[in-house]
Parts: C-alpha cells; sequence; structure tokens
C-alpha cells in the first residue's frame, strides 16, 4: 500500500528569505483553513506536522475520488533535494545553453572518463551539506549552479522551501497557483511521490 506525498517545492526562495516565506505559506493555509496552525504528530520522517484544517478541500482536486487527506503537511526550509522516492531523474536541462542531458543511460562515458549522473549525485550531496553546488554543463562546459538546472520530470527539485502534504488527495492546479502568489509569485515544482 504505502505512503503518498505531494511537495510544492519553491525553487527561488533564496537563504534569507525561506524561513519568512515558510511562515507566511503556514499562515495563509490557517487561514484559510486548509492546515492547523497548531502542530502534531502527522507527517512521517518529522516529529511535528500541520494536520488537515476544516476546509482542507479547497486545495484539493473536485474529481479526486480519495476521500480525506490522513496526515498532515512537513514544512522543510534549508537546502534540500527533494525526491518523489521513486526513481533518479532521467533528464536535467541546462539554464544557460537549454541543452537536455540524458541522465538515464549510465553506460555511456565522457570524454572525461565519468558519466553524467556522478557529477550531479556529488552535486547533491555538497548541496545538502553546505547550500552551495555547481555542475559544469557537458554540452556548454559553463557552470552552472545545482539550484537552477530544469528537471524534465517531477522526481526531483532543489530548493530551500518545500511544502510536502502526506497521504492528501490530488492537489488542485488552482490550489498550486494560489500557493505560488503567496510565494512572492516564485516559480515551483510539484513532486508526487510514494515510499
Amino acid at each position: 500500500m504505502g505512503d503518498y506525498f505531494q511537495t510544492v517545492v519553491d525553487l527561488d526562495a533564496d537563504e534569507a528569505g525561506a524561513a519568512e516565506l515558510a511562515e507566511r505559506a503556514v499562515a495563509w493555509l490557517v487561514s484559510e483553513g486548509i492546515v492547523l496552525a497548531d502542530r502534531e504528530v502527522c507527517v512521517l520522517g518529522q516529529p511535528l506536522g500541520h494536520p488537515p484544517g476544516p476546509h482542507w478541500s479547497r486545495a484539493v482536486a473536485d474529481d479526486d475520488p480519495d476521500g480525506e487527506p490522513c496526515d498532515g503537511l512537513a514544512v522543510h526550509t534549508g537546502p534540500t533535494v527533494f525526491d518523489s522516492g521513486q526513481d533518479e531523474p532521467e533528464a536535467v536541462t541546462c539554464p544557460r545553453c537549454r541543452t537536455t542531458t540524458d541522465l538515464s543511460d549510465e553506460g555511456e562515458e565522457e570524454d572525461e572518463g565519468e558519466g553524467v549522473w556522478p557529477r550531479f549525485s556529488e552535486a547533491i550531496t555538497d548541496w545538502q551539506d553546505t547550500g552551495h553546488a555547481d555542475v559544469t554543463c557537458p554540452a556548454c562546459a559553463r557552470d552552472v549552479p545545482l539550484s537552477e538546472w530544469l528537471w524534465t520530470d517531477d522526481r526531483l527539485a532543489v530548493g530551500r522551501l518545500g511544502l510536502e502534504f502526506w497521504n492528501w488527495p490530488e492537489l488542485s492546479d488552482d490550489f498550486r497557483a494560489r500557493l505560488a502568489a503567496v510565494l512572492d509569485g516564485h516559480r515551483t515544482a510539484y513532486l508526487w511521490g510514494k515510499l
């Protein structure tokens, strides 16, 4: 059976603003009745989270047959690599030259003698440890911050703020757009996963 989660990641939140944006997002969710202000044990991997509020349905698709959420909201701030809990990402696009690099073929070697995925794997570790990491684009040879790469699937996102809804019906497009507006109109990524 397993547990399901949906994460909305703010891709533009910086180190100085992530905590304030998280507070603003939670305050908005509480004011809308989507989650409760008081935290309790209701999310996996975190000691406390915000349980669903009386108007949780304002966040979900109207036609979703999955019923009520049975767990809550976990708020993550700080340098985090959010993933879907499933497979590794298949491809990534350089924001400088717009070249998409396939990450799924680990048998292919680059001219330097190592595959592309190890570069990203090392950068992911550095990002989580320090909050900073660059990856050299295999196409244009420019160093690009890990947080600026564009992942071509919904398996991975890099950011400093993530709102993770555990075992909720599918979040609606409208809700995600309203949440992005609360986050100063920042770019967001939406990941769905299962453990």
